[in-house]
C-alpha cells in the first residue's frame, strides 16, 4: 500500500462519474481506490437497492455515514461516494475536514443522458427520471459545492481529460507537486 497520506474524494449526482474517475484519478496518482458503495454493499450483504426497498432511505443513510466515518479516517486514497453522500453534515463536515473533496458538476440533463437506460439505481426508478435529477441537482447543489475544495465541470470530456483537469487543480493548489 502506497504511503501517501493523500486524501481525495469524489462527491456528485449519481452518474456524474465519480466511480470511473475515481478509479482512473487514483491509478494515476499511485492510489488505493475506493468506492463507498460497494463498500457499504460489503457491509449490507446485499445491494444498496434492495436494503434501500426494505429499510428506507433513512436506515440507509445511517449505514452509508458509518461507512464513510471508516473510510475517510483510512491514510490516502481516492474514495467516490455515492450521489446522496453530501446529505448529512456529518458526512459533508468529514470528508471536507479529511481530504480534498472534488464535485464533479453535471447537469441534471447530462446526467440523464448517461443514465436514462441504467436500472440499477433506485432513485432513478420513477416515472420522469429527468424531473428527479433535476430535484436532486436543487437540493444537492449547494451540499456539493459547501463540501468540495475544487469544482470540475465534468461536460463532455473524456475520463483522462477530466483527471488531467483534477490533477492541474490539485497542482495549482499546492496539494501534490507539479510534475515537470
Amino acid at each position: 500500500m502506497n504511503s501517501n497520506p493523500l486524501k481525495i474524494a469524489c462527491v456528485g449526482l449519481p452518474g456524474s462519474g465519480k466511480s470511473t474517475v475515481g478509479r482512473q484519478l487514483a491509478r494515476r496518482l499511485q492510489l488505493p481506490f475506493v468506492d463507498s458503495d460497494h463498500a457499504i454493499e460489503e457491509r449490507l450483504g446485499c445491494s444498496i437497492r434492495q436494503y434501500f426497498e426494505r429499510e428506507g432511505e433513512e436506515r440507509f443513510r445511517d449505514v452509508e455515514e458509518s461507512v464513510l466515518d471508516e473510510l475517510t479516517l483510512q491514510p490516502g486514497g481516492v474514495l467516490s461516494t455515492g450521489g446522496g453522500a453530501v446529505l448529512r453534515p456529518a458526512n459533508r463536515e468529514n470528508l471536507h475536514a479529511r481530504g480534498q473533496v472534488i464535485y464533479l458538476h453535471s447537469s441534471p440533463e447530462e446526467v440523464f443522458r448517461r443514465l436514462r437506460h441504467d436500472q440499477s439505481r433506485p432513485l432513478l426508478q420513477v416515472a420522469d427520471p429527468l424531473a428527479r435529477l433535476r430535484d436532486l441537482y436543487r437540493a444537492r447543489d449547494p451540499l456539493y459545492r459547501e463540501t468540495a475544495h475544487f469544482v470540475i465541470e465534468t461536460g463532455r470530456p473524456s475520463v483522462a481529460t477530466l483527471v488531467n483537469m483534477i490533477i492541474m487543480q490539485l497542482e495549482l493548489a499546492g496539494v501534490i507537486p507539479a510534475v515537470p
